[in-house]
């Protein structure tokens, strides 16, 4: 047990001191992980968000098991509705009641559709609206519902108007009895669910006078409390009758019909998480990379003292996955807290996301391992399989020798010929580079294309009077993601280079007692970064069409191909300014300095 104890202590102080000694390095992977793991956490848990809105909503508001509606206002729907009402599944019920189709305008400009439902004073013991500001229904005013109230800007006191009817707002509500906000038409002249719709509330008196006054086309609706609230389907299905014309909405198509306005937002954090994460593991491999000398002497110092293997790949692997750890649990909390905006972007429902699910959280930490681990298992397993001796004296791995690259670098200006040179020395980080800037590229691509797509708004002639919810959450997201993973690859960069030229100071020492000066050296550090993003920027054009085309719709309009070159022009212009300022700071070494270092 002490030796268990003695070794956990051991461990953790040596990590804590290296990450001391490291805390730029320690900070990026934080970072990384943490935006990687919040957008992929958001991602998978935005339904699960979404439908706990709507069962709390539910649970305040009385919510209806089944809403039965028919397309008539007389007896006959009437005495349909009522028969419902009387079967023995049911345990209670509110109406049948009117709902008006209407146009609602605000200030003389703004309209939208309206479906007005004509409640009592007092509400029954089925669809209770839950009042959010103001009061509820009196004669002569109107409630609006909340999400359609927060995209028209109205609140308590302001004056709507209704079919030409002016109604003062006496409140705002919430309902679970429909869909969120634009989805409230439920069926009618309109379409049905699929219709941009709002909903008011007006007294029944005031409903049928303004139906009768307008010509306006009228439905009726009864809101059903099951026994069973589980047996919807059964319940449908028993009192399906084609000749009654009667349609039955479950409380299950509703929680369902929330969700259109997250359809695109899921697989936007989903696919960018991806993309975070690949730019995560390529910033954490080039830190390990270039610390990789350092390690190497630090796992000879430890086998020199007498550590085994398993304590030095303890040692050495604990900080990378202690931080990713950190960063796993930051970007759930993250996601926590995000998770009810982007799960309820309408107002239309009220209460708390639900808490991240089992899957979500183990998914998540998977993530953030694996992140820790491809990153830093390379490095980890040279240091561990190099002898103690050659660990103790070795600095930096010395490049391989490539005559041809040699021989066709001597012929180029001296900025390319020493960019070519350390591009060639080492491919794997050219590689990199190239698919960071691929990735970028993908995002910027993906942005582009969003931002072109039509869409109709929620205003009477389908103009953008009042904007398109699911659009603008989608284009927000798209914007966000791009953030992040621009964010990311320009501190890869910045990593990429300044790693670069810390392992190839003794080079451009070399190269600088030769005749290059400072500009050229500076130069050529960043050509080496420049020369593989351009095909990385190239590339990353048809892998963004390519990658929108498994999401997009069949009618989803291409953005101007001048755009999208304008995009990986734009990347490699962002990449030579970031790479500039290090290359420069890098390229003032005293040679002396750079040289001594080296032989030291």
């Amino acid at each position: 047990m002490g030796t268990v104890v003695g070794t956990v202590v051991l461990v953790t102080r040596l990590v804590l001191a290296d990450v001391r000694r490291h805390r730029v390095q320690a900070a990026m992977l934080l970072l990384a992980v943490t935006v990687a793991t919040a957008t992929m956490a958001l991602g998978l848990s935005l339904g699960d968000a979404g439908r706990s809105l709507y069962e709390q909503t539910r649970a305040a508001t009385a919510g209806p098991d089944v809403v039965a509606l028919s397309g008539g206002s007389g007896r006959a729907a009437t005495s349909a509705l009522a028969s419902l009402a009387d079967a023995p599944e049911v345990v209670a019920h509110h109406g049948p009641y009117r709902i008006v189709y209407a146009d609602l305008t605000v200030r003389g400009s703004t309209s939208s559709q309206v479906v007005v439902h004509g409640f009592a004073e007092r509400p029954g013991p089925v669809n209770r609206p839950l009042v959010t500001s103001g009061r509820w229904v009196r004669p002569g005013g109107a409630v609006l519902e909340r999400g359609f109230a927060t995209a028209l800007g109205v609140g308590v006191g302001d004056r709507v108007t209704i079919a030409g009817r002016a109604y003062p707002v006496v409140g705002i509500a919430v309902t679970a009895a429909t869909s969120v906000y634009p989805w409230a038409a439920q069926i009618g002249p309109g379409g049905g669910p699929s219709d941009y719709a709002g909903l008011a509330w007006l007294t029944s008196s005031d409903a049928r006078t303004l139906a009768a006054a307008r010509h306006l086309p009228v439905t009726t609706a009864v809101d059903l409390k099951l026994r069973d609230p589980a047996a919807t389907e059964a319940f449908r299905d028993a009192h399906r009758d084609p000749d009654l014309r009667v349609n039955l909405h479950s409380w299950q198509f509703t929680a369902e019909q929330d969700t259109v306005v997250l359809k695109d937002s899921q697989p936007i954090l989903v696919v960018g998480s991806w993309l975070l994460s690949f730019l995560a593991v390529t910033g954490v491999a080039t830190l390990a990379a270039g610390r990789a000398a350092a390690q190497t002497r630090r796992a000879g110092l430890l086998k020199a003292v007498g550590a085994t293997p398993g304590l030095i790949a303890t040692v050495l692997l604990t900080e990378y996955l202690a931080l990713a750890l950190a960063g796993d649990a930051l970007g759930l909390a993250i996601a926590r807290l995000t998770a009810p905006a982007l799960a309820g972007p309408t107002a239309s429902r009220i209460g708390d996301a639900a808490e991240l699910g089992g899957s979500v959280v183990v998914t998540a930490t998977v993530l953030a391992v694996a992140v820790a681990v491809l990153s830093t298992l390379r490095p980890t397993l040279r240091a561990l399989r190099t002898a103690t001796v050659t660990a103790l004296s070795a600095t930096a791995r010395p490049p391989r020798h490539r005559p041809l690259i040699t021989a066709l670098s001597a012929l180029l200006p001296t900025p390319l010929l020493l960019g070519l040179r350390l591009t060639a020395r080492r491919p794997g980080r050219a590689v990199l580079q190239a698919c960071s800037t691929a990735t970028t590229v993908i995002a910027m691509v993906a942005l582009l294309t969003l931002n072109v797509q039509p869409e109709r708004g929620y205003g009477l002639d389908g103009s953008s009077v009042l904007p398109n919810l699911r659009g603008e959450q989608d284009r927000r997201l798209m914007l966000a993601v791009t953030a992040l993973l621009i964010v990311l690859a320009v501190v890869n960069t910045v990593t990429l280079t300044w790693t670069t030229a810390m392992e190839a100071r003794a080079t451009m020492a070399v190269a600088r007692t030769l005749g290059a000066t400072p500009g050229q050296v500076a130069a050529g550090l960043s050509s080496a970064q420049l020369l593989p993003s351009l095909p990385g920027a190239v590339v990353g054009v048809p892998l963004g069409l390519g990658l929108l085309s498994l999401f997009a719709a069949g009618n989803s309009v291409q953005a101007p191909f001048s755009w999208l070159a304008g995009a990986a022009l734009a990347s490699l212009l962002a990449t030579a300014a970031f790479v500039a300022l290090p290359a420069r700071l890098a390229a003032r070494r005293p040679v002396a300095q750079a040289l001594s270092a080296e032989a030291a």
